[in-house]
């Protein structure tokens, strides 16, 4: 089995939660004691990156230090997959002789990279960054998403509203109303109420 995780040590509920992958356990070891001794909780390690994927699902951490190249999948399609299911910031460790895939870490969405060997005082300002970085585009991709929905909203009421206003010959101003009063009286959103009209029989309002 290349999952060598033991079960987590329960520590402080605000240490951040992190993931070691890494095929070579005296690094991995390292690793642990060095993130342990700054108070980071370890929820599990990883010799490829297929276990890193199911552990980073399982685990739920704030961050995966991921090696690069590992058995099986190795960490950059790991990594990228991590990613795109928005399970963790995830900060790649590469050898010297790995900087040219560095360039490919970034575009497979790792949020900070780590040359190997390095020290602790190398590592932490690292982690730093990368949870950062991490939280920064969770906030931008949330945003995002809102003012998407808010979009989407505007339209299925606009539409809404015009199916009133042609076949009730009501105002913009009384199809409006006529809509939020319905989503009062419902506890439903606008969006449905204007998904309803739009898909239905009109109801008095």
């Amino acid at each position: 089995m290349a999952d060598t995780s033991a079960a987590p040590t329960p520590r402080s509920l605000d240490a951040p939660r992190v993931l070691i992958a890494e095929d070579e356990a005296i690094i991995r070891l390292d690793l642990k004691e060095m993130l342990e001794e700054e108070g980071f909780e370890v929820v599990g390690e990883a010799a490829d990156g297929d276990a890193a994927m199911r552990l980073a699902a399982e685990r739920t951490p704030d961050l995966v230090i991921m090696d690069i190249k590992m058995p099986g999948t190795d960490g950059l399609t790991a990594a990228e997959s991590i990613v795109s299911d928005d399970l963790a910031a995830v900060l790649i460790l590469t050898a010297f002789s790995q900087k040219d895939l560095v360039k490919r870490a970034a575009e497979a969405g790792a949020m900070g990279y780590l040359v190997k060997p390095f020290q602790k005082s190398d590592l932490l300002p690292a982690i730093e960054i990368a949870l950062a970085r991490h939280q920064q585009m969770s906030s931008v991709k949330a945003e995002s998403e809102s003012l998407e929905k808010q979009l989407e909203t505007r339209k299925l009421v606009d539409r809404a509203k015009g199916r009133l206003i042609d076949s009730e010959g009501m105002s913009e101003a009384d199809a409006f109303r006529h809509i939020q009063k319905r989503a009062m009286n419902e506890r439903i959103s606008m969006a449905q109420v204007a998904t309803d009209i739009l898909e239905g029989p009109i109801e008095p309002g």
